[in-house]
């Protein structure tokens, strides 16, 4: 018997339809599709939840001097004359920035395995690459989703039956987040 469901696709298809749909349960924390497409989900989705929790307060907190070039009100870098050149000028500004540690670093590139960059597209620019933003999905599971679960052994996951499809009578459910 095998380890997973094949669902009637080649592998590649079957790796690209399971990224899409935990990246979606994660992104909106519920999501409508079949049954068994639901339990190969909750096994990734549980998964990358799990480390997530692991590894939720595994970083540091870094001050670090960055150079930011210096702009005028209309947004744009202000420039001076040196030696006969014009030099773009420069500020020094201090950030606190979130420095993971090596097993976290790990961990988020184990979960960018299974997930998809998500872009954000505001309803008024529709259509538009202006203005639009890429969601960390890993972030939101550091920040958003893990501590939630910290004191849950498990069981992150709910699949609720809905009945059957009209079309082609498969089972369809909804899993969520629980």
């Amino acid at each position: 018997m095998a380890g997973y469901r094949k669902l009637g696709r080649t592998s590649s298809q079957r790796k690209a339809l399971l990224r899409n749909q935990v990246t979606n349960l994660l992104y909106h924390g519920k999501i409508v599709t079949t049954e068994a497409k639901a339990k190969e989900i909750r096994k990734i989705a549980e998964g990358m939840i799990a480390l997530a929790v692991r590894e939720k307060d595994n970083f540091e907190t870094v001050t670090v001097t960055a150079k930011v070039a210096r702009k005028d009100e209309n947004g744009k870098r202000v420039k001076e004359v040196v030696d006969g050149k014009k030099v773009t000028v420069y500020d020094d500004v201090q950030k606190t920035i979130k420095k993971d540690n090596s097993s976290r670093l790990h961990a988020r590139r184990q979960m960018l395995k299974n997930l998809y960059t998500i872009t954000e597209v505001p309803t008024e620019a529709a259509g538009k690459k202006r203005n639009t933003k890429t969601v960390d999905i890993t972030d939101r599971l550091f920040e958003e989703i893990a501590p939630k679960y910290v004191n849950r052994n498990g069981g992150y996951t709910r699949i609720v039956k809905i009945g059957q499809r009209k079309g082609d009578a498969a089972m369809e459910v909804l899993i969520e987040l629980v």
